[in-house]
């Protein structure tokens, strides 16, 4: 489990594929605060560490995590957001994060505030019973609340320091963002599902 609250940016160093998987290696400064089988959230995506090197680790996506995700668009210097799993102990500063993607969104207006950014994002239409106005989701990794909620189109502001400290800098309109809906949403829908 996460938070949405991003800790770290990487760099992806390189990229290998092996059959239908593909291999990356991250550079960041938690890479050597990780273990091997950890299990790390990547731009929103959970991985599990398989390898730890001076300044970098390694994760593998499958196919099933490539076909719902933008990890198949990453290239080299690609900047990803990163967070350790959530201690138990500690605060729940954004909301519940499983780093389960559902699927992809695409950026279709940036907006520049007067100190904070509004994104306006379009998304896979069969998802829209999952997003209520002021709700969470999860974009990338980061937590945020969405608003003006229309048939398959959002939108979320962004405040100075998210915007510094998380790769939602770089997105502009045509980037493709992973989007994991709120756990809670995701099973209040699947129990009206199956009630009636």
């Amino acid at each position: 489990m996460f938070t949405g609250i991003v800790e770290s940016i990487g760099d992806i160093k390189s990229i290998s594929a092996e059959g239908a998987n593909k291999t990356f290696w991250v550079a960041s400064e938690i890479s050597d605060l990780l273990k091997v089988d950890q299990s790390v959230c990547h731009d929103g995506v959970c991985l599990t560490v398989e390898d730890i090197r001076p300044g970098v680790h390694r994760v593998t996506a499958i196919r099933e995590t490539l076909k719902k995700t933008n990890l198949d668009r990453w290239i080299e210097g690609y900047s990803v957001n990163l967070e350790r799993s959530m201690l138990l102990n500690g605060r729940l500063d954004g909301h519940i994060v499983q780093g389960h993607a559902d699927t992809v969104a695409t950026c279709v207006q940036k907006k520049a505030l007067k100190g904070s950014w509004e994104f306006e994002f379009e998304f896979p239409k069969e998802f829209n019973h999952l997003l209520i106005e002021k709700g969470s989701i999860c974009l990338n990794g980061i937590s945020l609340t969405v608003f003006d909620v229309k048939k398959k189109n959002f939108k979320v502001a962004v405040i100075p320091y998210t915007f510094e400290h998380t790769n939602i800098k770089h997105v502009s309109p045509g980037s493709t963002v992973n989007i994991e809906f709120d756990m809670v949403g995701k099973y209040i829908a699947r129990f009206k599902e199956i009630a009636h």
